[in-house]
Order: structure tokens, then sequence, then C-alpha cells
């Protein structure tokens, strides 16, 4: 990793890159689908022992715990050093130090070595480095793409994830039962070389250096990240309903296993989520094709609300179907929001400064996520499983409508979870400075 250096030293003022064509990119975009492919497998095979090894469901959200807390915590720091680096040796750096920590564990594992603890330390790791890797891409993803093509662009990100939650499963149980967790691991540590490998061929383009949030320290081109954002109500106010729907959603994340295995098996829990990573594919290709709505934040909060409404449908009744339309009726849709957000990001945050909005972006939008998953438990198991078995308190008013019994109280929770959602997106969309942003904030970025 490059030393630390000040903004002056490795930004250049002047004439803004010329931006260069579309293949760059689609190296890039191809490593970066093999190694998310790499990172699912191992997070599928590392809950799976976790899960078998200990027994407990604590351990599990433990473990969870250990991916996104560090990742939250470092990255104002780690957004600022991405601005000051270059970005693609930011890039290599994170993903060999993810590789690195998978490539650790793989060798705890094959020789019997492996404890729970250190999976929860090397996980952490590799979070960290995730935390420099995703502001780094995003943030190049201007410098590399025409104006014109963002959208597209930005689904095909999108489709990276929804590839992975369909190929991965399926994979990852091949692969369990033929060589094991070792066999994962070391399939991972190969995709990570593989993105380094399309890391390695190309170059980026150096984003025009601006004088606004241009500091002599990494707190102060932290702080001077979190001051853009809260100077621009409509970006802070679009940040705050991205919060709100990740927390709301959170619930949903820990709880689909739970409100299916109440009526079904694990071969339905699987067929639920092939449903749902299909129409995450299908939502990405759509938006890649189309290039995602013209109005944006419009189309952003349209989605959203979409979104919520899939989730209360998959509450609604005991039924695969029921759940498979509502979750993939969610996920179709979740590529379409996410990349018109994306490209509003990207248009209306100088380049050279991307790097730090977009980590503490990130830091915020998700830092609520956690309590959601501390919470999601406890709640379903001692307030609304009780109010909905079949002579709790909602039984002869909501039980009417949804049913009752095990797993009636997590189907509310689906219910008004869904319903949270579709409320955030409306207030966010009734905030007069969220509505007009693409008008009010001029874009940084030429065609």
């Amino acid at each position: 990793m490059p030393s630390v250096t000040t903004p002056s030293s490795t930004e250049t003022i002047g004439p803004a890159p010329t931006i260069p064509g579309m293949r760059t990119f689609f190296t890039v975009w191809g490593g970066q689908l093999v190694s998310v492919l790499g990172t699912t497998l191992t997070a599928f095979g590392l809950q799976i022992w976790v899960y078998t090894e200990t027994g407990s469901v604590t351990a599990l959200a433990i473990a969870s715990l250990f991916f996104a807390l560090p990742s939250t915590i470092v990255a104002p720091f780690a957004g600022a050093l991405v601005d000051r680096w270059d970005r693609r040796r930011v890039m290599i750096a994170s993903d060999t130090m993810a590789g690195a920590a998978t490539l650790i564990i793989a060798a705890l594992f094959i020789n019997d070595s492996l404890e729970v603890w250190h999976v929860y330390g090397l996980v952490g790791v590799g979070a960290i480095g995730n935390a420099f890797q995703n502001p780094a891409w995003l943030a190049s993803i201007p410098l590399l793409v025409p104006k014109k093509h963002l959208g597209r662009a930005n689904g095909l990100v999108q489709l990276n994830d929804g590839l992975s939650l369909v190929i991965a499963p399926a994979l990852a149980g091949v692969i369990l039962v033929t060589f094991g967790l070792g066999g994962i691991l070391i399939t991972d540590v190969a995709t990570f070389l593989v993105a380094v490998g399309t890391l390695m061929m190309v170059r980026f383009p150096r984003p025009k250096g601006h004088a606004e949030t241009a500091t002599a320290s990494l707190l102060g081109d932290a702080r001077a990240g979190w001051r853009y954002i809260k100077d621009r109500p409509g970006l802070f106010g679009l940040l705050w309903v991205y919060a709100g729907v990740n927390f709301a959603l959170s619930f949903v994340n820990i709880l689909i296993i739970p409100l299916v295995l109440a009526f079904a098996t694990e071969a339905g829990v699987g067929a639920i989520f092939s449903t749902v990573g299909i129409g995450a594919v299908l939502g990405s290709i759509a938006v890649s094709a189309w290039g995602g709505p013209k109005k944006r934040v419009r189309g952003t909060m349209i989605a959203i609300a979409i979104a919520g409404i899939g989730s209360a449908i998959g509450g609604l009744a005991p039924s695969l179907f029921i759940i498979g339309l509502g979750g993939f009726m969610m996920m179709a849709v979740v590529p379409v929001a996410n990349t018109a957000s994306q490209v509003i990001w990207q248009t209306k945050v100088p380049p050279a400064v991307q790097g730090r909005v977009f980590a503490i972006r990130r830091m915020i939008a998700s830092a609520i996520s956690p309590i959601a998953m501390i919470a999601a438990g406890p709640l379903a198991d001692n307030v609304f499983e009780p109010l909905l078995a079949a002579d709790g308190a909602l039984a002869g008013s909501i039980g009417r409508l949804i049913g009752t019994g095990p797993g009636r109280g997590v189907a509310f929770m689906f219910i008004l979870s869904g319903l949270l959602v579709v409320a955030v997106a409306a207030i966010g969309y009734a905030l007069p400075r969220v509505r007009r942003l693409e008008d009010e904030l001029p874009d940084h970025i030429g065609e």
C-alpha cells in the first residue's frame, strides 16, 4: 500500500482527465464478478461451518457483526485514503488483504486448527479490506465510463451481486459435498487472484482536484467528506432514506429463514433464495440494458416503495408461492433503486472526493442495520410470535388476516417492515430538497 501523502501531491489540478473507452471498465467488472462470487461462496461456507461447530444462532450473528462493524468503523478514513491514493492500487491492496485472510482461514482449516474466534478475526480483516475496495471501485466508475452510460454500468455492478446469489448457493453445495470447506476457501483465493490480475492489466485516470475539500490531514479529509454531504440537504436527505430502508430490510434478511422453516423444509428455503436471486439478476439485466429512470429521484423512491410492498406480500400467507412472489418483486426492483441512486451520487459529487463521500455514505446508510440484526431475534421470539400464537393478543384481529401459530409473528414483522419501507420512500419524496435534488445540484462530470 502506498504511503500517505497530502492531496496536493497525488491529485492533478487542471482540466478534467479524458475518459477512456469502456474496455477498462469491462475488464475490471469481469474480475470483480469473479471475486464477488468467491466471496459469496466463502460467506455461505463459513456460515454453515460456524453454525455446525457451535449450534448457536448467536455465534452466527456475531460472525455477521464482525463483517459489518469493522468496515463501518474505518469507512470515513478508508474513503479519505481512497481519494489520496491511486484507486486501482487501493483495489489491488484490498483484494490482496481479503485474499490473504481467506488463505489463512484455509490453512488453519486444512491443519485442523480452525477455531470460531479465528473466523471472527479474519472475517473482520476481510471486512476492512472491503471498506477500502468498495468506495475505490464505485468512485472509479465515473472516470472510466461516459456519463450517458453510467446507469448501464452501475446496473452491471448490481448484476454481480444478483448472479452471486443465484450461482453461489448451488456451487457451494457441490464444493462442500465434494471437497469440504477447504475447497470453498481455496476457490475464493483463486477468485481474488483473478480480480488482482485484471486490475494489473489496466490503468485508471486520476480525478481532477477539488479545492473545497482539500485538507492537510487524514482526519480533515474525513470531516470534509461529511461536510460535503451535510451542506447539501438533498444528498443528506437521500442518505437517510437509505439508512431507514436498510434498517427495515435488515429484519427481512434475518427472518426469512425462520419464516419459511415455520411451515416448509430446508429445500423450501433454497427455493426461496433461488427465486430471490433470479429476481435480482433479471432486475440487474433490465437496468443494464435500460440505463435506469431518467428522473432518478422519483424512480428511486418508486422502486423502494415497490420493494416494501414485496416484503409485505411475503408475510401474507404461509405459502412458498406467496413468499417467493414477494421476494422476487422486492429484489427485481432493488437494482433499479440502487443504480438510480448511485448515478445521482456519481454525477453530483466531484470525482476527487467521491472516495470519502461514498465511504461516509455507506457507513451511515448501514450503521443502524446491526441494531435490527440484534433486535430481530428477541422481538420475534418474545413479542410478535406470542402475539400471533393461537391464543395470542392479536389472534382475533391480525391473526384473522394472516393466520396464527408458529411463524405468523415473524410474518407480521415482514409486513410491518415492508410498510415501513413504503413510508420511508413516501417521506423521502415529500421532502422538497430531496425531490428537487437533480435540479438544484450541478453535475460534476461532463459527457
